[in-house]
């Protein structure tokens, strides 16, 4: 299997994990934050599971420039979020 097979493959595996997985759990951590709410620990575990993979993919990204914008536009829906979280956690204490 060369090399760009081989990154087709996973880049299908991470879109299927992103749309079945990924997305949805982020979107509903949003609407948490955007409604005050703090983080719980299963949510803090799944942004940390996150940020690893993101770190694996960054090179799969490299390689293929047509996934920039993609990869851009999830980043910043993370970054919301955990902007908002922490915003959220200031504001408790």
């Amino acid at each position: 299997m060369n090399n760009e097979s081989k990154d087709e493959g996973v880049i299908a595996v991470l879109l299927e994990r992103l749309s079945s997985q990924r997305l949805p759990r982020a979107l509903a951590l949003k609407k948490r934050v955007d409604r005050g709410e703090v983080l719980t620990e299963p949510d803090i575990a799944f942004l940390e599971r996150v940020f690893a993979d993101a770190n694996h993919a960054g090179l799969l990204v490299d390689r293929h420039p047509e996934l920039n914008e993609l990869a851009s536009r999830v980043i910043s829906l993370y970054k919301e979020i955990t902007d908002k979280a922490l915003e959220n956690e200031k504001n408790s204490k």
